[in-house]
């Protein structure tokens, strides 16, 4: 039943969708690049949205802070312009840790453990905290990402097993459990997380599908009416449920984690995480 669902929707094209909403909340990895190259027709895509009037808002689960997420779209060809504000859970998370959104989420001098991808270290600027690379010294543990394609699981179990006995608090701010990498795709910063719970320890998750991004997003929009807002992503478990958790409507773009699923595949996704999209896309192309 809810395989035969799936026909109608995958018909759609952008634009029809854009007949309907006009504020689009539009996921990076998995809809508009892989993390290395632009997918087909993307670039051209959101130029053409923004042309048709559309705001966007550029909604990802990266750990990065959003300066170096949108420096990285323009090296992938996107014009600066097609987009009116980028929000990255990391971005959410520094203004929590910094204390502007609310109480500091770090007290001032501690040993803070940063976990990220490519030794960036735009997560913690402008923080009043010293860094460590032992699990065993930390006083706060930052998440923002995975090098899953560099080392294995059991590294980050080795690493964060001192900090989870002594029940140190882990802040994630990347939930995604798999990403995708030149190597296929990997386990994700959210599957560490998830990790250093089995362990023990306490996470705090910043993030789709989490509602503090959405939150957040909408607040700068100036909290518009729901029934104008569309989620645009690649993961029924973190941009479906995610939108469809704050009242939103969400198209479901099938180019990312979940390009390889038949329709029966798709639809058994649905059930399991209990989040079921408006829309589905074969890909983010107008």
């Amino acid at each position: 039943m809810i395989t035969e669902s799936l026909k109608a929707p995958d018909k759609l094209t952008l634009q029809q969708i854009a007949d309907r909403h006009d504020i689009f909340l539009v996921d990076q990895f998995g809809v508009l690049h892989d993390g290395h190259t632009a997918y087909p027709g993307a670039i051209e895509a959101l130029e053409a949205l923004k042309v048709a009037g559309a705001t966007i808002v550029l909604l990802s689960n990266s750990g990065r802070r959003s300066q170096p997420n949108e420096a990285r779209l323009v090296r992938l060809g996107f014009r600066p312009g097609s987009w009116d504000l980028f929000l990255s859970s990391g971005e959410v998370a520094w203004r929590m840790l910094t204390g502007q959104d609310g109480p500091a989420l770090v007290r001032p001098g501690a040993r803070l453990l940063l976990l990220s991808r490519e030794s960036d270290r735009s997560a913690v600027d402008d923080l009043d905290v010293s860094l460590t690379n032992r699990g065993e010294a930390a006083d706060v543990i930052l998440l923002a990402g995975s090098e899953a394609d560099v080392h294995p699981l059991e590294w980050y179990r080795e690493l964060l097993a001192p900090a989870a006995e002594r029940r140190v608090p882990l802040i994630c701010s990347n939930p995604d459990r798999t990403m995708l990498t030149p190597l296929g795709p990997r386990f994700g910063a959210g599957r560490i997380a998830e990790l250093y719970e089995e362990l023990g320890g306490t996470v705090t998750w910043i993030g789709k599908p989490h509602p503090e991004i959405y939150v957040a997003a909408l607040a700068a929009l100036g909290d518009p009416d729901p029934d104008r807002v569309v989620g645009i992503g690649d993961s029924v478990e973190h941009d479906v449920a995610g939108a469809k958790g704050v009242g939103l409507s969400v198209a479901l773009v099938r180019s990312g984690i979940h390009a390889e699923l038949s329709d029966t595949e798709l639809a058994a996704e649905f059930e399991v995480r209990g989040a079921w999209p408006d829309y589905v896309l074969p890909a983010f192309r107008w």
